[in-house]
């Protein structure tokens, strides 16, 4: 895992939630909401677009931003400790 540092509050490079995505892709009653069906990997039809996100989110613990894991990691890259 990459090191961190807030591109937000800039000061917090230890206290972090990570948040594991995972999609579910479903089709919904548009009148009552409930789930009339559950899709599998790859079998969405041809009007559902596959989820792309990122698997990874990060919240910083300090200010609760909540970014793609790639904008901490490059703005600790930028701003390094050394």
């Amino acid at each position: 895992m990459p090191a961190y540092l807030c591109p937000s509050c800039k000061t917090n490079r230890s206290r972090f939630n990570i948040i594991e995505q995972n999609p579910k892709s479903v089709k919904m009653d548009p009148r009552s909401g409930d789930v009339v069906q559950e899709y599998g990997p790859g079998e969405q039809d041809a009007f559902h677009a596959a989820y792309q996100g990122p698997e990874i989110k990060v919240q910083c613990g300090a200010c609760g931003l909540i970014e793609d894991e790639k904008s901490f990691a490059a703005f600790a890259e930028h701003n390094r400790l050394d």
